[in-house]
């Protein structure tokens, strides 16, 4: 078996799946943001995986500077992801649906267990569980869809949320129930115009509440809320959808 890794972007979160990897054995190769990729391949042509670790905002940048050797290898784990994200690039990745935070100076911090699917899963569960956060190994691709869309609706309810009553997710929920699930609504009307399929929202907003539970102290509004209520608004008007709750929250 190969015993090198890849991982470009090594912030925060990308050193934490390197530290993993370093646990369970394998050498790790880090592209950073002033090294190419293609300069690593040339080195490292066939490694055990390639995790791409940058935000979200980078990510298309990235995929699309991926090496042709290291295509059949990746594993992505950004926020907002759907399928739709990597197949223009014609790529079958490995993907994790994050749900353990790591910031800076303080260690990581399991919500719930993290989703996997891919041909990698086993690979990146081994290399968390070393550093003891938890992961569930995921059978279809179908269910990695439901654990995309959850994650995808938990972010942007309590961001955009956030943004109107602050707090943390425990009080969104137990003191601004109706608020939380129009937005969550609305958000999930988003996910079905982005992915080209109707979900069903009582369970999505089942698995949202549930990840609530995992950290009810969990804070709603990050920095990039603002960001990611526009972003949501800008895919509503191009689609032609009428978001009434985004709509008044983006005007407060």
């Amino acid at each position: 078996m190969n015993k090198s890794v890849v991982v470009v972007g090594l912030g925060e979160m990308g050193s934490v799946f390197a530290r993993g990897f370093l646990r369970t054995g394998y050498s790790v190769h880090p592209v950073t943001r002033d090294m190419q990729m293609q300069q690593v391949a040339d080195a490292i042509a066939l490694p055990e995986l390639v995790l791409i670790a940058v935000g979200e905002a980078d990510l298309h940048t990235q995929l699309a500077l991926v090496p042709e050797a290291w295509k059949d290898r990746l594993v992505l784990l950004q926020n907002e992801l759907l399928p739709g994200d990597w197949q223009r690039y014609n790529i079958d990745p490995t993907v994790i649906s994050v749900w353990f935070e790591k910031k800076k100076g303080q260690d990581s911090k399991v919500i719930i267990p993290s989703p996997i699917y891919g041909k990698y899963a086993q690979t990146v569960a081994d290399a968390l569980a070393a550093i003891d956060i938890s992961t569930k190994v995921l059978s279809s691709a179908a269910a990695l869809m439901h654990e995309l869309v959850v994650k995808n609706v938990y972010i942007l309810t309590t961001n955009i949320a956030g943004l109107a009553v602050a707090g943390n997710v425990g009080q969104l929920w137990d003191e601004h129930n109706q608020l939380a699930r129009d937005v969550a609504d609305e958000v999930i009307k988003l996910q079905e115009v982005l992915s080209s399929q109707t979900f069903d929202n009582p369970s999505l907003i089942e698995g949202m509440v549930h990840a609530f539970n995992g950290d009810r102290e969990h804070m709603c509004m990050g920095r990039s809320a603002p960001i990611r209520l526009k972003r949501a608004l800008a895919i509503a008007q191009i689609n032609d959808i009428k978001l009434t709750t985004l709509e008044k929250i983006g005007q407060l």
